[in-house]
């Protein structure tokens, strides 16, 4: 069976994905895209022969209301339109005509279909794009509108999503997302579906602290194991906004797209504008095999590198602030080489006039003060450690007091006639001017060449306001999605020059992390909270989409600088250690005891970091739990890790064993624990899965372990 397969006389166009089949239905004469089937193997006979399931219908409405692929505003449709537009006499109801499909193969690794569309009187064209990966059950959508005349007026695309997805008829519907805030992001909601419109979206001109670009979609059964679930996600890293729709007939959709309510396109005569991608997974596994479908598609068709380990990288920020010396950073390198760090990164404050967060963005020279001699002493110096060097860096930013504000006022997000509301003392530079976007380019490429960078940690520290643009440009509310590809721009400048350049996506922590992003960069930070306790809701609600080897992950001092939290070494590591782990504390006020342990934890992790940031994630549990753990397992099952967690002191309660999916079952795996409680075990993988481990952690509170198991 092919990714894709086509009946003509039916209009049935199937898509395999993977065990699963996405089945859609031209229909010529209603002029439309209707879903069909999103869910377990169909051979494409079997689905050319399910039935028609329109909806009730009445003199009210349209029977084939909410299913279809790109419903447009225009006719007998009632629900929010994915396609909404305004000519140039103040018109917007379409009219659909469908002018055809194509099928594209690229041999046995690929399928492509393209559904054109066009409004039958006016100049819009539209075409709806499908894609499938050889064993990937995830589903690319995408959309790209057209002017459709060589001259006249433009076209505003009101609502220009990507694609809406559709879900098969339930008695009930729960969304699940993830929520939060600065220092707290990623926290993990399950919440029935309430009938009507439900929008998750950001207004901040990047993917935000508040939510992410995704949701799941069950009938309120799934669990983590089981149970069917059906989960969309798009790549856009400017502002989003995602619809899931319940309608009081029964159906249920969801429409995903980059902007929010009021940012339109214009369309000049004879252009195009694509959206983004939008991708869509079910699993019959639960929400768990969601998660590793869509870890596996990050790992193989997202990261540009996703070959290359994450390195444990030092970050100086908790140590010295903005008091960033060559001195200091000499001793604190030193110390990182010792206890094993690959990756040395000087945070904010080497640049500039930096002495605190007032002034110096925009000025990325070396400060003259700090660095008498530039960088490059301080590079070669780590470099001869046998570390990375890596930068901290905040190029979308300005502060008023900076030359370069001085020399280009007009280079900021800022509409002329009103008052700029500066915070965290800066502005955002506009991202969507070439001018801008170049001179990004040229001092990032040149620090990189000059001080032999290999890294660099590109943080984002506000949010938009009053967001207009001072180039030529009619349509400013667009800024909110073209600032960010213009970042994507210069990032992919950079990779493509700077081949051996690793980059790390941090926004104010976890505040720009999506599928867009992914795609130029190597992992992202997190959350600016690293209190290990509030990072393992942070890391479980993150692993929903994202795959282990993206999530920067620190240890750093305790109490914890944050929260004020006291938690043991140990358990710091443990936690950390579940993605890229990264080391943030002040390494010259540890003891002696406390960095022997440290390097022995390092050296550790470099041992089992394959299989954590590649292997197969399984969630033990969640945070709500008593106790609850991760396990990964290797591509070949042949090796697994388990780290697992206990915040509060142990009861008298037994609790449920400990079950190890995803292993060999024939295979018999050799267990090494580092917390010492079960010895040494011999077992077989069936019985790890069927049977389990017992669950007892050390007795205390802040208690933890790493399991090993070796299989032959």
């Amino acid at each position: 069976m092919s990714l894709a397969e086509v009946d003509e006389s039916s209009g049935t166009i199937a898509l395999f994905p993977a065990g699963t089949s996405y089945v859609v239905r031209i229909e010529p004469d209603r002029g439309t895209v209707r879903h069909v089937h999103w869910g377990d193997r169909l051979a494409l006979r079997e689905a050319v022969a399910l039935p028609a399931e329109p909806g009730p219908g009445d003199s009210f409405g349209d029977p084939w209301d909410g299913a279809e692929e790109l419903p447009v505003d225009g006719g007998l449709r009632y629900g929010p339109p994915a396609l909404e537009v305004r000519y140039a006499d103040g018109t917007g109801p379409l009219e659909p005509h469908l002018v055809g499909f194509e099928v594209e193969r690229g041999g046995d690794a690929w399928a492509e279909v393209r559904v054109n569309l066009r409004d039958a009187a006016r100049p819009l064209d539209w075409t709806l794009h499908y894609r499938v990966h050889a064993a990937s059950p995830v589903v690319e959508r995408w959309t790209e509108y057209r002017h459709g005349h060589p001259s006249g007026a433009d076209v505003l695309l009101v609502r220009h999503a990507s694609a809406q997805w559709n879900l098969p008829v339930r008695s009930d519907y729960r969304m699940s997302g993830v929520f939060g805030q600065w220092a707290g992001e990623f926290a993990l909601q399950r919440r029935p579906l309430a009938v009507g419109e439900t929008t998750l979206t950001s207004r901040r001109g990047h993917t935000g602290h508040q939510s992410n670009p995704w949701v799941a979609i069950d009938a309120g059964e799934a669990t983590e194991t089981d149970g069917q679930v059906w989960c969309t996600a798009t790549a856009t890293s400017g502002s989003w906004r995602i619809e899931a729709v319940r309608s009081p007939e029964g159906r249920c959709g969801v429409i995903c797209g980059a902007g929010h309510e009021g940012v339109e396109v214009s369309l000049a005569a004879g252009t195009s504008w694509t959206s983004p991608v939008s991708v869509g997974v079910y699993s019959a596994a639960g929400f768990g095999g969601v998660s590793r479908a869509l870890h596996a598609y990050v790992r193989e068709h997202v990261l540009p590198a996703p070959e290359r380990p994450r390195p444990v990288l030092y970050n100086s920020w908790e140590a010295t602030s903005f008091e960033v010396t060559f001195a200091n950073q000499r001793r604190l390198a030193d110390a990182a080489a010792e206890l094993g760090a690959e990756l040395f990164v000087v945070d904010d404050g080497w640049f500039g006039r930096r002495d605190d967060d007032r002034a110096g963005l925009g000025d990325w020279t070396p400060h003259r003060r700090r660095f008498p001699d530039g960088l490059r002493p301080l590079s070669d110096h780590v470099h001869g450690l046998g570390m990375r060097f890596g930068l901290w860096v905040e190029p979308e930013m300005v502060n008023v007091d900076s030359d370069l504000y001085r020399a280009h006022p007009d280079w900021v997000l800022h509409l002329p006639d009103r008052t700029p509301s500066v915070q965290r003392h800066q502005l955002v530079l506009d991202f969507s001017r070439p001018a801008v976007t170049d001179w990004a380019y040229e001092w990032l490429s040149r620090t990189i060449g000059a001080y032999d960078v290999d890294f660099l940690k590109w943080d984002f520290n506000r949010s938009f306001s009053e967001a207009g643009s001072h180039g030529d440009r009619r349509d400013r509310r667009a800024i909110f999605m073209e600032h960010a590809e213009g970042v994507h721009g210069v990032l992919d400048r950079l990779r493509r020059d700077h081949p051996r350049l690793e980059v790390e996506s941090c926004a104010g922590g976890g505040g720009r992390v999506d599928l867009a992003v992914l795609a130029r960069t190597d992992q992202v930070w997190t959350s600016d909270n690293t209190d290990a306790v509030d990072r393992l809701r942070i890391q479980y609600g993150f692993s929903q989409v994202y795959p282990a080897q993206v999530m920067s992950a620190w240890v750093t001092d305790s109490p914890n600088p944050m929260t004020g939290r006291t938690i043991p070494l140990r358990f710091r590591f443990h936690c950390a250690m579940a993605g890229a782990l990264g080391i943030g504390g002040d390494l010259t006020r540890w003891s002696r005891q406390e960095r022997e342990e440290a390097a022995g934890m390092i050296a550790l992790y470099k041992e089992v970091r394959e299989v954590v940031q590649h292997g197969r994630q399984y969630r033990l549990g969640s945070p709500d739990d008593l106790q609850h753990g991760v396990l990964y397992v290797s591509r070949d099952r042949s090796e697994a890790v388990v780290l697992q967690w206990r915040v509060g002191a142990a009861t008298r309660t037994l609790q449920p064993r400990l079950r190890l999916p995803g292993l060999d079952p024939d295979a018999v795996y050799t267990l090494h624990d580092d917390s010492g409680t079960l010895g040494s075990v011999s077992v077989t993988g069936a019985a790890l899965a069927a049977h389990g481990l017992p669950a007892g952690l050390p007795a205390g509170p802040y208690s933890s372990r790493l399991l090993r198991l070796r299989g032959r």
